[in-house]
């Protein structure tokens, strides 16, 4: 059974709250899926014509730092993410790019790194072009910002990566173009983003309630933390889609009592991130039939 139909007995109102379809608007909730895990989880086209998702984050740009930068979206074909990611924007589907993951190929050692870092994500996925830059996803498909899921490695220049990448937004004219949000531990601080975070740049945080074995007794107490913490930005609830994935997976009526019935009504509440599409499809955790 999916999210919505479990929900129903126990909260009309969480119906709205977890079954928006895209596009959202300022006032609705989210509902982010990480797709780029498994080939098996089909095209990134289908993923947003489900009609579930109001954001798709692609997962990883895995590879950078040390002048060497690679993404791994688990075998899908390149060539057609472009086309899907401007599929995707045509519904009102907002496309992030993650950075990081849970490989060793990336750190920022110094500040020049950062900077490289940063140039090669605006004119290899962003809205720049430069010469003798590859476009992975083709010459007209940008997304629409990035995604920091720093799991390794220090915490060193991820605050001059977020500085550079906000700065390209004086190229949209007076509008924000490069969406910055961040995929956190549960328990506040996450050491590695903490001062990325604190130059008050990102839009969205994805607070993972999964993988933290700090905070799995007290779930809802860690994520107020974070929405306390940063009243600014939108805070969403990360979560697995499936037991198979780990063992903090909640059902969904104890997502309603445990988390949403308490924390849906503040202002900074932004919604579900759903790690990841291949599980949510496979278990239909977020379906509606």
């Amino acid at each position: 059974m999916g999210i919505v139909h479990a929900l129903l007995p126990f909260a009309a109102a969480a119906l709205l709250l977890l079954a928006a379809p895209p596009p959202a608007t300022a006032d609705d909730p989210g509902l982010a899926v990480y797709w780029g895990r498994h080939k098996e989880e089909g095209s990134l086209r289908e993923a947003c014509d489900t009609g579930r998702y109001t954001t798709v984050i692609i997962t990883f740009y895995d590879v950078f730092g040390h002048g060497r930068y690679s993404l791994d979206i688990s075998g899908h074909p390149l060539a057609a993410v472009g086309a899907d990611i401007k599929h995707c924007q045509s519904r009102g589907i907002t496309v992030l790019l993650s950075i990081g993951g849970q490989g060793g190929g990336y750190s920022l050692p110094t500040n020049a790194s950062a900077a490289d870092v940063a140039d090669n994500l605006w004119n290899a996925y962003l809205g720049g072009h430069r010469a003798g830059v590859a476009r992975p996803f083709g010459d007209d498909a940008a997304v629409d910002g990035i995604d920091f899921f720093i799991d390794q490695g220090g915490a060193d220049h991820y605050d001059d990566l977020a500085r550079r990448l906000n700065g390209y937004n004086k190229y949209y004219r007076g509008r924000v173009g490069v969406v910055l949000t961040a995929t956190t531990r549960c328990s506040y601080p996450d050491h590695r983003l903490e001062k990325a975070l604190a130059t008050g740049v990102f839009a969205r945080i994805h607070v993972r309630m999964f993988g933290d074995a700090q905070c799995t007794m007290s779930p809802r107490y860690s994520w107020e933390k974070w929405a306390a913490a940063f009243p600014g930005s939108k805070v969403y609830i990360g979560l697995v889609a499936s037991p198979e994935q780990d063992s903090a997976w909640m059902f969904q009526k104890d997502l309603y009592y445990e988390m949403l019935q308490f924390v849906r009504s503040l202002p900074n509440y932004g919604g579900l991130a759903i790690y990841d599409r291949y599980f949510d499809k496979k278990a239909n955790y977020t379906g509606q039939g």
